[in-house]
């Protein structure tokens, strides 16, 4: 049976997903949180690290993570481009405190490059996280970006990085690439039914019908 352990760094959650024996770090944090995040991991022998997404306040530390920890990045190849530039696929919103949440985003994805690497393995919709010691697979949840992708852990949890959103209150992502691929990745989410979501931004929730 698998644990996930909360990292808060920030207004942003990296997780680490363990067996008691083996982890895998989601998500790495802004620079900030790099030493943190690093102790965690060494906490629970993490074996390779799955991107969420490629924005920077999840991916800006994978690079020096990878490196001191000597582990495997793992992620969608449609989120490589983000990471040579961050405003490689244009984000947008609809609700006021979206737009204000965008505002920020932009000028952060315009003065904090990410560290480039390149990913070690590619990850796509049902490909199993087994072989790093997880029962674990991987759900495409495009929308917040092409790339954007879930893991479901063990038929009860669904860690969902930004495809949904708590910095405020749940709901589907405040910003997105494409609006039609977040609502039906939203949906996606629902059909899971039963699920403990854990959110790249917030507190975990309850899963429920997230687009009515």
């Amino acid at each position: 049976m698998s644990e996930i352990h909360r990292i808060k760094c920030g207004n942003g959650n990296c997780y680490i997903i363990s067996n008691g024996k083996n982890g895998i770090l989601v998500d790495t944090g802004k620079r900030e949180f790099i030493n943190q995040v690093i102790e965690a991991c060494k906490l629970y022998n993490v074996q390779l690290i799955v991107l969420t997404h490629a924005h920077f306040d999840h991916a800006e530390n994978a690079a020096q993570i990878s490196n001191t920890l000597r582990i495997p990045i793992a992620m969608n190849e449609k989120d490589c481009s983000l990471i040579e530039s961050n405003t490689s696929q244009s984000l947008s919103a609809t609700t006021i405190l979206g737009r204000v949440v965008l505002s920020v985003s932009l000028k952060d994805f315009s003065t904090r490059p990410i560290p480039k690497f390149r990913p070690d393995v590619l990850l796509n919709d049902c490909d199993s996280l087994s072989d790093y010691g997880i029962d674990a697979r991987i759900i495409s949840l495009p929308g917040h970006t092409n790339g954007s992708i879930g893991i479901e852990v063990d038929n009860k949890f669904l860690l969902v990085g930004d495809a949904l959103m708590n910095m405020f209150y749940p709901t589907v992502s405040m910003l997105f690439h494409n609006r039609s691929d977040m609502l039906e990745s939203a949906r996606k989410i629902s059909s899971y039914g039963n699920r403990t979501i854990y959110f790249g931004h917030g507190k975990l929730v309850s899963n429920k019908k997230w687009v009515k």
